[in-house]
């Protein structure tokens, strides 16, 4: 397949992208809230339980796995990436290595990584890897996010992005303008206009063929502590203006990070993004909790109850499904899970 085939495989109309790509540190926060030791049996059961999952096959385009996850053997028998690979999803793998305090702008980051990865990719591909993803994280408030850090993580992205295609892989380009803080609608538009225009531009300098690239972006949003709050219609609306505005036509998929939303409202607010979308655009879904905090939670009651962790994950599977297409609602939410 080429780069724009497996891109637009990814994101085909009623899929989305399971990130299952939480470092060992991030997995073990997850787990302590539902009393599971962190051990790495504990990862590898859970997150197997997933990929085996029925939803998968139907709306699951690929899957964000971390360096421990695409070097694990199921007790199933094949490997993570084959047991994903069997399902008719695409295998990917997070390849940042997370975000460090920004020389001269200490309250803000830079994302790591660019060190030895040339060489890591080549690993990652044999290994089964056909996709690749690096975050950028923005944080807002009076002052920030400086012009330093949107210049500085948006070319670390696009050498990323040269180096990830080079390889023969696609990259996923994640800038995350983060939901933390007081801010407004309009104040999260503006940045998020600000850091997709840099990344873009950047991206052009490095000769990143676009066609071969998703975007992974978050929702414009108004912040978690603002007390004006928008309808899932606002943000739709001021979404889709932001991307049509900033984002070239030649990308083929975005698939929205979930960034804090509780499950029901990334699914209400992709599906209202995606009943107005009037672009070539296939806009769909690349959630972590937004996918697996229920299936977790039964997890958590009962390890070896695969039918109950696997029952909630192809439950918001599907709803997914349902807002990629613009065809989800309260009332099929409520009947699906009954």
């Amino acid at each position: 397949m080429t780069l724009n085939e497996i891109a637009k495989k990814m994101c085909a109309k009623g899929k989305g992208i399971l990130a299952a790509d939480e470092s060992t540190g991030t997995i073990a926060k997850r787990f302590k809230s539902i009393n599971v030791e962190n051990l790495e049996k504990n990862r590898l059961i859970f997150r197997q339980t997933l990929f085996n999952a029925s939803a998968m096959k139907d709306f699951i385009g690929g899957v964000i796995l971390f360096d421990e996850t695409i070097k694990q053997k199921t007790t199933l028998g094949p490997s993570i990436p084959e047991l994903i690979s069997q399902h008719g999803s695409i295998p990917g793998i997070k390849v940042d290595k997370g975000a460090k305090p920004l020389a001269g702008s200490n309250e803000e980051t830079v994302t790591e990584g660019l060190d030895g990865l040339r060489e890591r990719l080549k690993e990652y591909f044999d290994l089964g890897a056909r996709f690749t993803k690096w975050r950028a994280v923005y944080t807002i408030s009076n002052k920030y996010p400086s012009s330093q850090s949107i210049k500085s993580n948006a070319h670390a992205l696009a050498r990323y992005a040269a180096l990830v295609q080079e390889s023969g892989m696609v990259p996923i380009v994640e800038p995350e303008v983060l939901m933390d803080g007081s801010h407004n609608i309009e104040k999260c538009y503006q940045v998020t206009t600000d850091v997709l225009n840099e990344c873009y531009n950047e991206l052009e300098i490095h000769r990143v063929d676009l066609k071969g690239t998703v975007l992974k972006p978050n929702m414009v949003i108004p912040g978690s502590e603002c007390k004006d709050k928008s309808s899932s219609e606002e943000i739709a609306k001021k979404t889709l203006d932001c991307l049509k505005k900033n984002v070239p036509n030649d990308v083929p998929g975005i698939a929205f990070l979930s960034g804090g939303q509780s499950e029901i409202e990334s699914s209400k607010n992709l599906n209202e993004i995606n009943k107005i979308n009037d672009t070539n655009f296939l806009i769909t879904f690349s959630y972590g909790r937004g996918l697996q905090a229920s299936a977790l939670k039964e997890f958590g009651k009962n390890q070896e109850s695969i039918e109950n962790i696997q029952k909630a994950f192809n439950h918001r599977a599907k709803m997914n499904g349902l807002s990629s297409k613009g065809e989800w609602s309260e009332k099929l939410e409520k009947d699906s899970a009954a």
